[in-house]
Parts: C-alpha cells; sequence; structure tokens
C-alpha cells in the first residue's frame, strides 16, 4: 500500500480543488525524499537538459529573470550555493526522472481522485524547485492546473484575482497560443486584488487555472514541489482562450467569453480542432518553457553563487550590489 501524504481534508477542502484558492496540509515535508542527501542524488542524475538554473534582481516591478550555466559544479557544492546565495533551481520532469518522486506524487493524485470526485488530474507532471533565501518569482500565470506542495524554508505567495484590470484577454490568449511568456505585465497596486499567503513544509497551495501569482522566499532554502494536470476542463480552457483569438482574428467575431462550460464552449473546442487541421493555422497550445539567453555561469567563489558573463548585466550587478530594501 503507498503512503498517505494527505492528513484528513475537510469536505469543503476537497471540493475547494481547481475552483477556489486552497492552503491544505500535507506530509510530503516528512517523507525525507527532499533532504539534503536526497536532493544532492537528485541533482547528481537528473539529466542537464531539464535542469534551469537561475538568478534574478531583487525588485519584483523589473524583470530581471536570467538563465545560467551549471559549470560542472558538483552537485553537494551546488546545493550550498542555494543556501547562502541568489539562485533559483528548477529540475523539470521529474516525474520523468525520479521514480521515488513520481509514486509520491501519484499517490497523492490518486487519494484526490478517490475522495474528491469528479476531480481528475491526467497528464500529471511535476518540477522540483530549489532557491535561495530572498529569491522571487516575478508575476505570471500557468496554463496547467497548478500545485504548490511546499516542503523546506518559508515562501510569501500572492495570489491575484482574475481580472481584466490584472491580466488581459490579450495576454491569457497570447501564453496559450505561445505568442508570449508566461510572465505578464505587473504594476504595484495590482496587490490591492491579491490574497496573501505565508507558506510553510507541510502546506499546499493551489488555484483556479491561469490565476496570476508571484512569489518571494522569506527564511531559508525553500524546496518545494510543483505539480501540474490537466483533464477535460482544463484542456476546454485551452482550447476556448484559442479559439476566441482565432475567429476574432480570422472572421472578425466577437468571441470574448472565457466560460468553459455549455454549449458554446463545447462549439470553440470543436472549431479549434478543426481549425488545427487547416495548413499554417497557428492554433496549438503554449509548448512549456521558454528559452532565455544564458547570461550567467555557476561560480563557487563568487558571492552570490553565480558570475555574469562577459558583456551581459552591467545592470544586474548594480541591482545585486545595492539589493533594494537591504
Amino acid at each position: 500500500m503507498p503512503p498517505r501524504f494527505l492528513p484528513d481534508w475537510t469536505n469543503e477542502q476537497y471540493r475547494a480543488l481547481e475552483d477556489d484558492i486552497l492552503l491544505a496540509p500535507h506530509l510530503l515535508h516528512e517523507s525525507g525524499l527532499f533532504d539534503d542527501d536526497n536532493l544532492i542524488r537528485l541533482l547528481d542524475t537528473h539529466p542537464l537538459r531539464d535542469l534551469g538554473i537561475n538568478t534574478m534582481g531583487y525588485s519584483h516591478t523589473e524583470f530581471e529573470w536570467r538563465e545560467g550555466d551549471r559549470n560542472g559544479v558538483p552537485s553537494d557544492v551546488l546545493l550550498d550555493l542555494v543556501k547562502r546565495g541568489r539562485l533559483w533551481i528548477n529540475l523539470r520532469k521529474v516525474l520523468v526522472h525520479h521514480p521515488d518522486v513520481k509514486a509520491a506524487v501519484d499517490s497523492i493524485y490518486d487519494e484526490l481522485e478517490q475522495k474528491a470526485p469528479p476531480f481528475k488530474a491526467e497528464q500529471r507532471s511535476a518540477n522540483l524547485l530549489i532557491s535561495s533565501p530572498g529569491a522571487l518569482v516575478h508575476y505570471h500565470l500557468d496554463t496547467p492546473v497548478n500545485m504548490l506542495w511546499h516542503i523546506r524554508g518559508m515562501k510569501r505567495v500572492w495570489v491575484y484575482s482574475l481580472d481584466p484590470k490584472l491580466v488581459s484577454q490579450q495576454n491569457i490568449e497570447g501564453i496559450f497560443s505561445g505568442e508570449f511568456a508566461e510572465d505578464l505585465p505587473y504594476e504595484n497596486w495590482y496587490d490591492d486584488y491579491a490574497r496573501v499567503f505565508d507558506v510553510r513544509p507541510g502546506q499546499m497551495l493551489t488555484w483556479p487555472q491561469n490565476t496570476p501569482h508571484r512569489v518571494t522566499n522569506l527564511e531559508g532554502m525553500n524546496v518545494s514541489l510543483s505539480t501540474e494536470h490537466k483533464n477535460a476542463r482544463a484542456l476546454r480552457r485551452g482550447n476556448v482562450h484559442l479559439a476566441n483569438q482565432f475567429l476574432r482574428r480570422n472572421f472578425g467575431l466577437p468571441c470574448r467569453s472565457m466560460e468553459v462550460d455549455g454549449l458554446a464552449a463545447h462549439l470553440k473546442q470543436a472549431v479549434i480542432r478543426v481549425a488545427r487541421r487547416l495548413p499554417g493555422a497557428k492554433t496549438e497550445p503554449k509548448k512549456r518553457g521558454i528559452d532565455y539567453p544564458v547570461s550567467f555561469r555557476v561560480d563557487p567563489d563568487a558571492p552570490l553563487g553565480f558570475t555574469l558573463l562577459d558583456g551581459s548585466g552591467e545592470h544586474l550587478e548594480q541591482v545585486l550590489e545595492e539589493p533594494v530594501g537591504a
């Protein structure tokens, strides 16, 4: 019998899945899967092609996200640099590469499907996030349904209303169609429309599909498992966005409703499925991930764990020398 990672949830918590913002308990942080020795093992065996190493500035209003080169640094040294530096490591596709993590995630999703019908978690995937104290992720949205299972450290998460004032229909459609990255334009006043959570080990935070959010680490090295899934309704939501864009651009139809239930939503899904067969039609959902140019390399001798490559990032160097609010 697989281990259970979900303490007893209330009926209200099960009902909130995919329909509301939910903060709920879990036991992944007690599993031992994500202690230092196991994190080093995961870093040792994870394919380089699916390992992202990033850094960023200190301001959530100025986008300073950068892609880095591991530079052959051993896993134990890399983990130490995360603890004392300013790095964000993303082990992508952990369910593909690490059977023990896959077993844990499948156990969680299977339990949710059993206890919260008609909830379905299909096309399951997960990324393991290992990040430095104070590291941040800018304002963005994800295309699948997203759950953040927090394991170590503490992070603050701002979860925003899916409101046209905060994220335009053009941005959502552009993200699904691949024209835009998942990062969104942001203004400080957006925070008036956010719910703010200080997430601790043993807590899971999730929200309705496509809900905008941003993150700042508060204490210690942070370790989180970010799981994503799709199901018939989630796939239909993406198809509705793509159909709205396709029908407006190609036929001038005033298609703006983002409703995913009802006859109109199903008709839009049928339209986009037919449109995908048309020569040259740009109707495919966004492929996950975006290629940023590599602009730094991991450096054990650098104060923040990395060195910018020659000819790049003069502004970032200045920002990092004088952090905002320090």
